[in-house]
């Protein structure tokens, strides 16, 4: 599978495929938390996207995206910590999740499923 923009519908990811050992995720800073080729899915409240579902990648499986164009959702120190809302948008700078990228946290990038669709 791969994911799209749904308002543009460019491709914003590699192949992904979704996980099923969860043993693989990694919960230690500054490490990937879910690994490369894989997405996750959850219908779980997610407060840095303001959504109800949504979907987690590695950040290296994004493609055809950029930062968003308001600096003050860049915020970290090392990296970006998504406490300030959506700071990824694809090409055509249309929103579409929320990297959390840090030294004080595991790397991801929670992509909100309004916003986004597999094909």
């Amino acid at each position: 599978m791969k994911l799209i923009c749904k308002r543009c519908e460019i491709e914003i990811s590699k192949q992904i495929t979704e996980l099923q050992d969860l043993k693989l995720l990694s919960k230690n800073n500054d490490k990937d938390y879910i690994p490369e080729g894989y997405f996750l899915q959850d219908s779980g409240k997610d407060n840095s996207t303001n959504t109800s579902s949504f979907i987690i990648i590695n950040v290296k499986d994004l493609i055809n995206s950029k930062y968003h164009s308001n600096t003050r959702r860049l915020n970290g120190c090392c990296g970006y910590d998504g406490l300030d809302g959506v700071n990824r948008v694809c090409i055509n700078n249309h929103e579409i999740g929320t990297e959390k990228s840090d030294c004080w946290m595991p790397h991801y990038l929670t992509l909100n499923s309004d916003l986004v669709a597999f094909i």
